[in-house]
């Protein structure tokens, strides 16, 4: 744990920025019926019965200190789809002049650089691990990892903004909905495109 948190004291630097990896499955769902639309007096009604339609993962890479995130859906959450991740994030624009990406991860067997191996060619793979610097969380200790964290403080921010918007006047809820309309696009702009699918 000490070694995580020593590197969250770092200073941000460019050569060495600290991105934090993370994944998660998720399930897509579609509606069995269509919701019915809200109307004067009367909210927006949904069924609570779904079709499942498989499941997909999504990874995260988030710099904090660079105000920076990228997403990317893959089917699955094998060695190869982890080492492509990482493989778009050294050959990004953002990352192509960093001396080293400090990379905080969670120990998951897939996580190694030995997935890179099974990727990509030999040297290939040397080029790639040569640009990282990996540390782990400890086992448990997935919440020290700032890709998880960041995730879970975005829906609570989304939540609170859901929140507001009910519980305040209407004058005050179009302030807070053009605010995160401009915050949104804020973060949209600092996410580059690198060709894979992004979530905003």
């Amino acid at each position: 744990m000490e070694d995580v948190l020593d590197v969250y004291k770092r200073p941000h630097d460019p050569r060495f920025p600290v991105v934090g990896l993370d994944e998660k499955p998720v399930q897509l769902l579609a509606d069995v019926r269509g919701p019915l639309p809200a109307g004067a007096g009367v909210v927006r009604r949904q069924d609570h019965e779904y079709k499942r339609n498989g499941t997909a993962n999504v990874f995260c890479a988030s710099e904090p200190l660079g105000n920076w995130r990228r997403l990317a859906v893959t089917d699955r959450r094998t060695r190869v789809d982890w080492a492509d991740f990482v493989r778009g994030l050294v050959d990004a624009p953002r990352y192509r002049r960093a001396e080293k990406i400090v990379l905080v991860q969670d120990q998951l067997n897939t996580h190694t650089p030995a997935s890179l191996y099974e990727a990509f060619a030999p040297a290939e793979a040397k080029r790639i691990a040569d640009k990282l610097e990996i540390h782990y969380t400890p086992k448990h200790g997935s919440w020290l990892n700032v890709a998880e964290v960041g995730g879970r403080q975005a829906q609570a921010r989304r939540r609170l903004w859901r929140l507001r918007a009910r519980t305040q006047p209407r004058q005050a809820r179009r302030r807070l909905a053009l605010h995160h309309r401009r915050r949104q696009d804020q973060t949209e702009a600092a996410l580059p495109d690198t060709g894979s699918v992004v979530i905003h």
